[in-house]
């Protein structure tokens, strides 16, 4: 599968990989100050999302696998590799299946364990967006204030809403196969895999994702992990601390 991206930037090869029902444009910002320390940012979509294509088949090993061709493509080696939530389970995944090609592993506020699904609620209320009667993102908005109360969830998923024709909108990912296959999401990181290169993991200090328990398992897969908390920051830590998100990775990757 070909997936689309956004090159920022000359140097060393730096992939970020987005988080579910995100896509690569939403790292633009961050993409930028790296591009400026040296590298060559690669914003990348994945499968059933973003500007990427739509299939019916979804997993970290297809994720993984689709990353491989991308670099294949794209001929990258050396690369320093970042993924958010789902695409940290990505991340984690194709670093420890393809470790020649990492050189730095960077982890937001994901861990290698099983999450309980609970995007339903999310998913639901995209799928309430009726396209035949929406005719502005104001319209869309307002449908999803009736489920999703939070200002910052509306506007990061309305991020997919874009123009089919000049009257029409849609979704660019891909609800239906996201919908069906959402337990995908959860499962852990297959329990053999192992990373030994540098590995920092990130985590918010409001977030549940990454808590001290799962410390040991963390050292388990990845064997010269650090974990570094982001104060004042969710699950967006990226987005909600971008100061101390970029003051933890510059620092890890130069």
């Amino acid at each position: 599968m070909k997936l689309h991206s956004n090159i920022i930037g000359e140097g060393t090869p730096f992939i970020i990989l987005h988080g579910f029902l995100g896509m690569g444009d939403n790292w633009k910002t961050l993409a930028k100050k790296y591009s400026e320390l040296g590298f060559q940012v690669h914003l990348v979509d994945q499968r059933n999302h973003g500007r990427s294509s739509h299939s019916d088949d979804f997993s970290y090993a297809y994720m993984s696998n689709d990353l491989l061709e991308y670099c294949n493509d794209h001929q990258l080696t050396n690369i320093t590799l970042l993924g958010h939530s789902m695409g940290g389970k990505t991340a984690m995944d194709f670093a420890c299946k393809n470790p020649s090609l990492i050189n730095k592993l960077i982890i937001a506020d994901i861990g290698p364990k099983y999450y309980a699904p609970h995007h339903q609620v999310i998913l639901d209320s995209l799928a309430a967006l009726n396209f035949t009667k929406i005719t502005s993102r104001s319209d869309a908005e307002e449908i999803l204030k009736k489920t999703i109360s939070e200002t910052g969830i509306r506007m990061f998923l309305l991020k997919n809403l874009y123009r089919v024709t000049k009257t029409t909108f849609g979704l660019r990912n891909n609800i239906k196969v996201l919908t069906e296959k959402v337990d995908e999401i959860g499962k852990s990181l297959t329990e053999n895999l192992t990373f030994d290169k540098p590995t920092l993991f990130l985590r918010g200090d409001k977030s549940d994702y990454i808590l001290d328990e799962d410390i040991d398992l963390i050292n388990k897969h990845f064997k010269n992990a650090t974990l570094k908390t982001v104060t004042n920051a969710s699950h967006w830590l990226h987005a909600e601390n971008p100061t101390e998100f970029f003051e933890y990775t510059s620092s890890f990757i130069i």
